[in-house]
């Protein structure tokens, strides 16, 4: 797979830079616009080159051989920006007798909702149209200029000389947002360049995380991955966010911001919408916009919020910018109330309880199957999930700053303890026989008795007491968990461990690397640099130098590379930051 993306529009092309099948095709606001692009090239042209300099262009070359030596050769370059895709052609006649050529294009409209092309089960309709005009009166369309002739365009090519075409397609749409984003060079600049090994995938992160950018009123907010998560994510842009400082200031801004003023007004529970919650997705096909999904702006996340209020937190620590803090003080605060009331009942952990119209798992493992017993029974919700309770920890912890900073003693004091209470609660979900903290609580307060990847987020967020952290942190790199490239969503002796599975027994990058950022924080350092080279070194084993979304959970094999996940997104946006969160670790600018 070939992603090219600028803004609000991106591409998914084959090894040869077109949309023939599958996931492929030309997309905007999580709508698949052509699901078929495809050039006719001359006859025994074949690519001998393809490279993507930068994650809006594609640059390749073809030739065409006569015996040893080459009679043709073609650049072609793919630009993509906000709406509009640009073709270039440039054709050599290498021979001294001239040439005419034909070229075609092939092109089909489809204009599917992202969740049809995903396998949902309102298949989308056979369109096959470069126009279309939605339930809700939404109409969008695709513009070739020039369009091509019936019979495809015509090139003369004089001997030794050249000849080139040049197109442009419009992806037209009414669901334009306003603002703009740091061009490349201004935005690789604000960071560092890495040195060594680091360097080049530490390049490549920062080319994605820029291309990765949504252009909003509030300020640039990553988009979560190509190609299901193009579109703003609470849980990822926060984390992506907290990963990128010190140095992506104006992502954290933004996010903050965007997130802010969507923050939930009301109850309801069609998308899981409540005062003071933070968003979990903004969709704008129309699926969503006509509400037979309910993401156009949906609300079913328990840690988006703590997270909301940790990413101000830690920008307040590493930028010292109290002005944020009081800008977005009415927001933080409807955060808190939020995250207070969100102990269901009463018993002083968050729970969620989903309303049955979304995700069924609300925390960041959200696949239905995730949240499982020893034996494998599925937990009943509400779920009191491990992690999600050192993230309000860290939130209270926070809050207590905000107030300290601001002069106002007593409410500081007021959530120390509450931060404090919270503590001494969660240490309850603590496993003495298996040396690890529960995956979660459910319903019934019963324990998930299961080895896995969650309690490395409790260590991130400071939430383990001292006493107890080396005996976790064996246990968290020991052969049931560790596969040698990261930390396994599921221990490998559970009975729902499955290596290839999207969240019982997988690696995901982003979970490994905020478990290495727990191991900084608690002083283990050795240990800490061995999980970041581990990853390191699964950015260096991959063709294109990226941290997929995540991997198999098989073990580690010398010399070669991990088994990888068929269906990844790649780039993804907080797998991407983990590097330049794991470099500043490793060279510490960061302690956690």
């Amino acid at each position: 797979m070939i992603p090219l993306k600028e803004d609000d529009t991106y591409l998914v092309l084959n090894a040869r830079g077109f949309a023939e099948e599958g996931p492929e095709g030309f997309y905007r606001h999580d709508t698949r616009f052509l699901s078929r692009y495809r050039l006719v090239l001359p006859e025994e042209l074949r690519l001998l080159e393809g490279r993507v300099p930068r994650p809006d262009r594609l640059v390749q070359f073809w030739g065409r051989f006569r015996g040893p030596d080459g009679v043709l050769f073609l650049r072609r370059e793919l630009r993509v920006a906000r709406g509009r895709v640009e073709e270039r052609l440039l054709f050599q006649n290498l021979s001294p007798e001239p040439q005419e050529l034909r070229v075609d294009l092939e092109l089909r409209g489809e204009f599917a909702d992202l969740f049809q092309v995903r396998g949902w089960r309102e298949e989308a309709s056979s369109r096959e149209a470069l126009s279309h005009r939605a339930e809700d009166g939404v109409e969008q369309r695709v513009v070739v200029d020039p369009v091509p002739p019936p019979s495809g365009f015509l090139l003369s090519l004089p001997p030794r000389g050249e000849g080139g075409l040049a197109l442009t397609l419009r992806l037209e749409s009414p669901l334009e947002a306003s603002g703009e984003l740091p061009d490349y060079e201004a935005f690789l600049e604000a960071f560092p360049r890495g040195e060594g090994p680091w360097e080049a995938p530490l390049r490549q992160a920062l080319m994605d995380l820029r291309a990765l950018l949504l252009a909003t009123p509030e300020g640039p907010v990553p988009a979560a991955g190509i190609p299901w998560f193009v579109a703003p994510f609470g849980r990822d842009s926060l984390l992506a966010a907290f990963m990128l400082l010190p140095w992506g200031k104006e992502v954290a801004r933004g996010v903050l911001r965007y997130l802010a003023y969507r923050q939930g007004q009301v109850h309801d529970p069609s998308r899981e919408e409540e005062p003071g919650k933070i968003l979990h997705e903004v969709r704008l096909g129309e699926l969503s916009r006509t509400g037979r999904v309910p993401f156009a702006r949906y609300y079913g996340t328990v840690d988006a919020t703590p997270l909301f209020l940790v990413l101000l937190g830690r920008y307040l620590d590493l930028t010292g910018d109290l002005g944020l803090v009081r800008e977005l003080r009415s927001y933080w605060e409807r955060a808190l109330a939020w995250v207070e009331g969100a102990d269901l009942d009463g018993d002083g952990l968050l729970e969620f309880h989903p309303s049955g119209t979304g995700l069924s798992v609300q925390s960041w493992k959200d696949s239905h199957d995730s949240m499982s017993h020893a034996d494998g029974r599925l937990a009943e919700p509400p779920l009191a999930v491990s992690e999600v309770q050192g993230y309000a920890y860290l939130a209270f912890r926070y809050a207590e700053a905000f107030y300290r900073a601001l002069g106002e003693e007593a409410h500081a004091r007021r959530y120390r303890e509450r931060a404090a209470a919270l503590f001494r609660r969660t240490q309850d979900l603590w496993l003495p026989e298996l040396k690890t903290y529960a995956l979660a609580l459910d319903r019934d307060k019963r324990p998930l008795r299961v080895k896995a990847s969650d309690a490395g987020h409790l260590l991130w967020a400071g939430a383990v007491p001292e006493e107890r952290a080396r005996e976790l942190v064996e246990t968290l790199l020991s052969q049931e968990l560790w596969s040698g490239w990261g930390l396994r969503t599921l221990g490998a002796a559970e009975a729902r461990y499955n290596p290839l599975s999207y969240h019982n027994g997988s690696v995901w990058p982003h979970d490994t690397a905020l478990f290495a950022g727990g191991l900084f924080r608690y002083g283990f350092r050795e240990e800490g640099e061995r999980v970041a080279r581990a990853l390191l070194d699964l950015a260096l084993s991959q063709e294109d130098l990226r941290l997929p979304e995540l991997v198999a959970g098989f073990p580690r094999e010398p010399g070669l590379p991990p088994v990888p996940y068929p269906v990844a997104c790649r780039p993804q946006a907080w797998d991407a930051a983990s590097l330049l969160y794991l470099y500043a670790l490793v060279r510490g600018v960061r302690e956690w």
